[in-house]
């Protein structure tokens, strides 16, 4: 082979390479939310979960990227380690689907009529189709199926182009010589795993193993060998994938490595032993593309048969490589690791990941305010520094989630995602601004305390009523966000409008009895900060429900949308607001 062959030959693979990318990609864009959230769907049962791994692998053509999700799911917590077994095992069966794909490139039928079937014909047309549907449809879903054509094109003229590049081994006397070594099974096996541990791929390999039998020079004997290597060095980048992970995750991974290895290690035994006692006639037989692939789906369906009865052994093998040490603990209280960046090629998962995020954080900033309300009522230093615990939970809420929703926004995002995202990130700033204001109120109440301030009656009866008040507003706002509760969120404006009423109310009568000497200029103070941070919850709570409501009515203009509601006034705002005007009223 000279220097020209070996560059076509190398770029041939990159071109392979890139299509099996794109079309990937784009299978996983066409499938949409479904294919991305389809590992969502799996049971205790083994055989669904393998299932599941032999589809979502056949979709988006990498079986190291369905591992690697698995692995995500397992650092996350959302899926048991067992679990995630199953699927790594239905993508080792999903991943030879590439092979047969492939083979398509080695069909040519002759002229004529027959010639519209032909490799090149095909490959043309797709590329035509493709480049048509990718440039210049406006229809995102057809920009989609444009770069799954490409993908698929620009895959096949790799692989004729790896094809074209060693037609002249055929003749070489060095090459078939070396070739012959190959029939040795150690020789084959590990010229296998350093081949799919450099390119990172393989389907890849199995591909460049299908060029390579273009030439007629490969044999059984000398194929097996290096199918069983391939499958095995396929596992690196799973590892690789799992480093820094949790124990479980990393699990997980070596679980993968694991299972190729029994796989290759009963088959190539059992093979070899049989072979031994009674020689097969077929090991001398010339392979082609189709053979190739044939042989590499069959050895990949045996091991799945053989290895899903010992799922549980596998596990325990895993657990005993990887042992159970002390970890070093959470620093930082919260569900982070929901947010993994191995989620980040696929942001549909990235996204609803978010979204249990960005929930739980509503959680905390729920509790925060009860827990500062509380201590209105009955104050203690514990209950203090919980309320200033969680004040610091919910700000590491807002960092990671918001640099993890930055990471999602630069992948490619149907509508639906940029809205769901544009929200969230809407969403962690007010709710971290309710939480400030919990705080400030619990600082309050702390002022209140060690200067024994002691508030009218009338006082205390107005803050209780506010208070009861915006609870309701953000549990209306929080109903909105979570369970997307579009009449939640029209009743959060019509509320939040009686809490100013309230607020201005209050102060006036607080001046009134600042006048007749029942408070001080002190209770003043305290008295007007704990109104000041009661309303601005609200209108926090209020940003929550309009952002909720634009999504819906796809309206992004928040100043346009108050100035309408309020200039409108419509008989449901009305409605909802005689109904809270008559709920939380002033005078007892």
């Amino acid at each position: 082979m000279n220097l020209l062959n070996l560059i076509g030959l190398l770029s041939g693979l990159a071109l392979f390479l890139y299509g099996i990318s794109l079309m990937g990609d784009g299978l996983s864009k066409v499938a949409g939310d479904s294919l991305q959230k389809v590992l969502y769907q799996l049971t205790s049962n083994p055989f669904k979960g393998i299932l599941l791994g032999i589809v979502v692998t056949a979709l988006i053509q990498s079986s190291s990227a369905t591992s690697v999700m698995a692995i995500g799911f397992v650092n996350s917590g959302l899926m048991q380690f067992t679990e995630a077994v199953s699927i790594i095992l239905g993508s080792i069966v999903g991943t030879s689907i590439t092979g047969w794909i492939v083979s398509l490139s080695s069909l040519e039928l002759g002229d004529g009529i027959l010639m519209i079937f032909s490799t090149t014909f095909i490959t043309g047309v797709l590329a035509i189709v493709g480049i048509c549907l990718y440039k210049f449809s406006k229809k995102p879903t057809n920009n989609h199926i444009g770069a799954i054509l490409l993908g698929l094109a620009v895959l096949m003229f790799g692989m004729n182009a790896m094809s074209s590049a060693v037609t002249p081994l055929r003749e070489n006397e060095a090459f078939l010589n070396l070739l012959t070594k190959f029939s040795n099974p150690f020789l084959g096996i590990l010229v296998g795993i350093v081949f799919t541990a450099v390119i990172q791929s393989s389907a890849a390999a199995v591909g460049i193993l299908q060029a390579l039998s273009m030439t007629g020079s490969l044999s059984f004997a000398e194929t097996y060998p290096i199918i069983l290597g391939i499958a095995v060095g396929g596992a690196l980048p799973v590892l690789l994938s799992a480093m820094g992970a949790s124990l479980n995750a990393r699990r997980t991974a070596l679980v993968h490595l694991i299972s190729d290895v029994l796989g290759a290690l009963f088959c190539g035994l059992v093979f070899y032993t049989l072979n031994a006692i009674h020689p097969f006639s077929f090991m001398t037989a010339t392979m082609n593309p189709v053979r190739v692939a044939a042989l590499n789906t069959v050895f990949r369906i045996v091991t799945v048969l053989f290895l899903t009865p010992l799922i549980g052994v596998m596990g325990k093998m895993a657990c005993y490589f990887i042992k159970e040490t002390e970890e070093r603990p959470q620093v930082e209280p919260g569900d982070w690791d929901l947010l993994d960046e191995r989620f980040l090629r696929q942001p549909a998962i990235a996204i609803e990941q978010s979204r249990i995020v960005v929930y739980s954080m509503a959680a905390h900033v729920r509790e925060n305010l009860d827990k500062a309300l509380s201590l209105l009522h009955g104050y203690s230093e514990e209950g203090f520094q919980e309320v200033q615990e969680l004040e610091e939970t919910v700000d590491h809420y807002e960092d990671k989630i918001g640099t993890y929703l930055v990471k999602v926004s630069a992948a490619e995002l149907t509508t639906r995602q940029n809205e769901d995202l544009y929200q969230f990130l809407h969403a962690i700033t007010d709710l971290e601004r309710i939480s400030d204001h919990a705080t400030n109120i619990s600082e309050n109440a702390k002022e209140i305390h060690d200067k024994d301030i002691q508030l009218s009656r009338d006082a205390v009866h107005e803050l209780d009523v506010m208070q009861d008040a915006v609870r309701e507003v953000l549990d209306l706002a929080l109903r909105s966000l979570t369970e997307q509760d579009e009449k939640s969120a029209h009743m959060v404006e019509p509320l939040e409008e009686l809490i100013d009423d309230l607020s201005d109310e209050m102060k006036h009568r607080h001046i009134d009895r600042l006048q007749k000497g029942i408070c001080t200029l002190q209770h003043g103070f305290v008295f007007n900060d704990l109104i000041t941070n009661l309303e601005r919850i609200s209108d926090h709570c209020s940003n929550l429900a309009i952002a909720m409501i634009e999504l819906e009515q796809d309206a992004f203009d928040t100043h346009d949308y108050v100035e309408s509601l309020m200039g409108r006034k419509d008989e449901e705002f009305a409605k909802y607001f005689r109904f809270f005007k008559e709920k939380y009223r002033l005078t007892e």
